[in-house]
């Protein structure tokens, strides 16, 4: 059974350099992607989301936001306040189990 590759990610700074080689470099797309060792394709759509960036720079979007995307963030943050009210429902069900089996 073959292991799941990782998905890479790379910084901002990375993807402007790679970006810059190819137009200001006067390097071929293929070559610079062989390179840094990344996929001609994902080379290829660089550019234009730095575009978009500087573009919609100032409306405070990411054009490259990283790991996973809002709603995965936000899903992360439902579960773990899932995880802490089910602890609190146990807890407050051994107390009233405490508190009703005392001989009065």
């Amino acid at each position: 059974m073959q292991a799941k590759q990782q998905k890479k990610s790379y910084t901002k700074e990375f993807k402007r350099e790679a970006v810059r080689l190819v137009t200001d470099g006067g390097h071929s797309e293929a070559q610079v992607a062989r390179d840094l060792g990344v996929c001609r394709s994902l080379l290829g759509k660089w550019p234009r989301r730095i575009e978009e960036e500087s573009y919609n720079g100032q409306n405070g979007t990411r054009t490259f936001p990283g790991h996973g995307n809002a709603r995965d963030e936000e899903m992360a943050r439902l579960q773990k306040e899932n995880a802490r009210l089910k602890e609190e429902v146990t807890i407050l069900k051994k107390a009233v189990g405490i508190f009703t089996s005392r001989p009065q």
